[in-house]
């Protein structure tokens, strides 16, 4: 691992991968892998947040392993149960559901606390140098359906979960923060958590065209999508959508329209089968243009890289496409907007 970065035109030249990190700061063995493999970017976890100042230092040093600025470094940060900036150092944010509630009583009062509480969301991130967050969920959930999404939905219909999705995407963009739509095409109807074990939907093609796929389709314009770990049945019953081209090509790309940047789902997850190197080549075949890898595993993430090319050709004009868009980003501030923050977040809790 110790070639120079590969440089062309003044760029680094990005491997088509993000990766972690084990702890609270870059061992030497993890700076040169960040150096020398190069990945498109950098995911944070829970594990990897003490406070402020550490967090930022170790941002700090990846962006230096990696030579610059033109790198994502994302972390999942919806609010509730998932939310890796955790107190005593950070807010504890309402699941969306609980925001959806207030908008179910009062729409207007609900969109403005949906607006409010996911700026101060993207505020915090960009203060620490993270610009990309793994939220909204366009998820459509079911009766009956795991609870993996739960409370996670921002409501039960396409139309509902469509408007707060578009509201929670532009108030991280106002403050300078890619926000990543997920899990496309949708989860909102596994039996099972695709953590621990393969989700299989049954449903027709038509049904989830009218409906799962329909919230995704409303928001193509997004910079960002993240992938689900799911088989589709009636599409292609011989892998989830993370590793099947069909569902790629024919559903995210040409039903949903979807022409952004794709990453995978976490390649660690035991949805999917095979060794690390099996997983990686199988979601970039596939046409995903980035593999996503989470657990901080040097030995797995090294078996990641070595799988994994050069942003190239569409994605990589894709990943520009998606930093451009920070580029232009207003970074509006959260005037006059703290006292009613922290009255919000009171009455919720």
């Amino acid at each position: 691992m110790g070639d120079a970065p590969k440089i062309i035109l003044g760029e680094i030249m990005h491997t088509a991968f993000i990766a972690g990190c084990a702890g609270h700061e870059l061992s030497s063995d993890e700076f040169s892998f960040f150096r020398d493999r190069r990945p498109a970017g950098f995911i944070l976890f829970e594990r990897n947040c003490a406070t402020p100042d550490q967090l930022k230092t170790l941002i700090g040093r990846v962006r230096e392993a990696l030579h610059g600025d033109s790198i994502f470094v994302a972390i999942d940060q919806e609010g509730g149960r998932v939310q890796r900036l955790v107190p005593p150092h950070w807010r504890q944010y309402p699941a969306a559901m609980d925001l959806a509630k207030i908008a179910d009583i009062d729409p207007v009062e609900g969109e403005r606390a949906l607006h409010l509480v996911n700026r101060a969301i993207a505020k915090d991130l960009i203060d620490l140098g993270i610009n990309m967050n793994c939220t909204p969920v366009l998820d459509l959930p079911v009766e009956g359906a795991h609870d993996i999404i739960g409370n996670r939905a921002l409501g039960h219909d396409v139309e509902t979960i469509s408007k707060r999705a578009r509201i929670v995407a532009d108030a991280h963009l106002e403050c300078g923060v890619l926000p990543v739509i997920k899990h496309v095409p949708g989860h909102g109807r596994s039996l099972n958590d695709s953590h621990k074990a393969l989700p299989i939907v049954n449903a027709s093609r038509e049904e989830l065209e009218q409906s799962d796929f329909e919230t995704f389709k409303r928001l193509n314009d997004m910079p960002v999508a993240m992938t689900a770990h799911i088989v589709y049945s009636d599409i292609d019953d011989t892998a989830p959508a993370s590793t099947s081209p069909v569902v790629i090509k024919e559903i995210i790309r040409e039903h949903i329209g979807f022409d952004g940047l794709l990453m995978s789902d976490d390649l660690s997850m035991q949805a999917l089968e095979g060794s690390m190197t099996t997983r990686t080549r199988g979601v970039l075949l596939a046409g995903c243009d980035l593999a996503l890898h989470c657990n901080g595993d040097l030995k797995e993430m090294v078996d990641v890289a070595e799988s994994s090319p050069e942003l190239t050709g569409e994605g990589l004009v894709r990943f520009k496409n998606a930093l451009a868009r920070l580029d232009v980003a207003p970074h509006l501030p959260l005037v006059h907007e703290a006292e009613k923050l922290e009255q919000l977040l009171a009455g919720i809790g």
